[in-house]
């Protein structure tokens, strides 16, 4: 990941894209390079920029945010999409899903959730809102009936690390700082992995991203 992450917002509420700039430029590692109020402009301004990450309203005008991000695909455009939106329903999250973008995030909790969000896609993770955390992991087959993973079940050493993990630090660096043997973080990372229902590459450094504020 560079030092600099640029991004581009794109939003038809000039208030909402000010506050959404705000949020975003606390973390010094985020730049926001352009402001769209419309798909069109958006999808303009990506083609001309060449933003690492764009975050798009699902519902603009002349494009909407799903339109962006099949053109985006269509053309090959190296750039990955953040929708931001108020929709919570499974039938829409899944949709956005399914056209790859990386982020789904609720304005709701954009203002406490989008720095962190924007830093996990720009490593390459996938980020959604807390609140909907029971979705993504019903569609990477837990089950609709799995309860949502709780922090309660894990232990105050499970939390240290899980903290940790947050923080973007690798095993080694958790067993150095910890004194104790890389092996032991490992088997940790799996225990806690098993204790909050989580598969698959990289979902417990998703989980700890996305519940960083808990822990």
């Amino acid at each position: 990941m560079s030092d600099e992450i640029r991004i581009l917002i794109a939003d038809d509420h000039p208030v909402v894209r000010k506050g959404l700039r705000e949020a975003i430029e606390v973390s010094p590692n985020l730049r926001v390079v352009a402001e769209a109020n419309d798909g069109e402009a958006a999808l303009e301004e990506i083609e001309r920029l060449r933003p690492h990450i764009a975050v798009l309203d699902i519902d603009m005008p002349k494009r909407d945010g799903f339109a962006v991000a099949k053109e985006v695909t269509k053309r090959k455009l190296p750039v990955r999409l953040v929708m931001l939106t108020i929709h919570a329903e499974a039938d829409i999250f899944n949709a956005a899903m399914d056209l790859g973008v990386h982020g789904y995030i609720l304005k709701e909790s954009a203002l406490s959730e989008l720095v962190n969000g924007l830093l996990a896609v720009a490593a390459g993770q996938y980020f959604v809102s807390s609140s909907l955390t029971a979705l993504l992991l019903r569609r990477h087959g837990h089950g609709a009936m799995e309860s949502e993973p709780s922090l309660a079940t894990l232990t105050e050493s499970e939390r240290r690390i899980l903290r940790m993990i947050a923080a973007d630090k690798s095993s080694k660096q958790i067993a150095d700082e910890l004194c104790i043997h890389y092996r032991t973080v490992e088997n940790r990372r799996t225990a806690i992995c098993q204790k909050l229902g989580l598969r698959g590459p990289n979902a417990l450094l998703r989980f700890a991203l996305q519940n960083k504020s808990a822990l």
